[in-house]
């Protein structure tokens, strides 16, 4: 009984820990990002892709989420090892890199590390992947 007590109380701290977003100072650096970065809408990216525009479309979420859908032609660099990744897999410094996330959150802060690593033509696309699939734009698997 006791432990079973025991396990309720570290149940209830740990829910109580667990907080409920990003705090505000990483609100305030994804603002900031976002404030210094070119953007475009998930419309332009669509007529893009009909296009056949010449683009790297950047997911930047995990490879699990990547897997369950994306962009169509859309590779994937997860946000947490852009750094050590982009330079192998994208050469050219002055591609046009279309990024995008879940939420345009990751997206926006790995925009900017792009810019500051000497990818100038990096857009975020100021949409979550969400909006994307709730637009009907279609989406590879």
């Amino acid at each position: 009984m006791a432990l079973f007590a025991l396990s309720l109380v570290g149940t209830a701290l740990a829910q109580q820990a667990a907080p409920a977003g990003p705090p505000q100072v990483v609100k305030d650096m994804v603002a900031k990002a976002k404030s210094s970065i070119q953007k475009v809408s998930a419309a332009d990216v669509k007529a893009m892709i009909d296009k056949k525009d010449k683009v790297i479309y950047l997911d930047v979420r995990d490879p699990g989420e990547f897997a369950a859908g994306h962009l169509p032609g859309a590779m994937n660099i997860s946000r947490g090892t852009l750094e050590f990744n982009v330079f192998g897999k994208i050469q050219d410094q002055n591609s046009k890199i279309i990024v995008y996330c879940k939420t345009a959150a990751r997206s926006a802060l790995a925009t900017k590390t792009l810019n500051d690593l000497g990818f100038k033509n990096a857009v975020l696309m100021d949409a979550s992947f969400e909006d994307w699939i709730k637009a009907g734009y279609p989406v590879e698997r």
